[in-house]
């Protein structure tokens, strides 16, 4: 199943078909104004990378495999840790710095939804190395016609 982003238009698929089928660290797949959706698939042994998003509150939900959750008030103060499997929600507020690692022994798909929109429509990111590389160098900023906070603190990374 291929998934393409058309922006804020009415938009319908298989979301868990979508989420087991996608093989990239990250796959915008619609974005609204106010919200986004991706696909993320997170390799063996891997994590989403230790990052607190200021002003987007995530809703991330597992569609396969296991991991741990790490989420507290600052990168060296992660007070809540949870194993997580197929099935479950992870619901993280903004400005939390939060982590999730693929403890089990195939990929870990999952999906998240921001609010607001977070990335740019319809960007692919096979590696978390080549996210890291777009979001460092601009290539990867919400659209436009998203709306915004007025005041948009920068996303932290450890």
């Amino acid at each position: 199943m291929t998934i393409k982003d058309i922006g804020p238009e009415p938009q319908s698929f298989d979301l868990e078909q979508a989420t087991l089928e996608n093989t990239n660290y990250r796959s915008v797949a619609w974005s609204g104004k106010y919200l986004q959706l991706t696909l993320m698939s997170i390799p063996v042994g891997e994590d989403i990378g230790l990052e607190a998003h200021p002003g987007t509150d995530q809703f991330l939900r597992l569609d396969a495999g296991r991991g741990r959750v790490q989420m507290g008030s600052a990168k060296d103060r992660l007070d809540f840790d949870q194993e997580v499997e197929d099935g479950w929600a992870v619901f993280v507020p903004a400005g939390t710095w939060h982590n999730v690692t693929n403890t089990g022994d195939e990929p870990m798909r999952l999906y998240a939804v921001y609010a607001p929109v977070h990335h740019a429509p319809d960007k692919i990111h096979a590696t978390f190395a080549d996210a890291e590389s777009d979001e460092d160098s601009g290539n990867d900023e919400p659209p436009t016609w998203s709306v915004q906070p007025t005041h948009h603190p920068a996303d932290k990374h450890a």
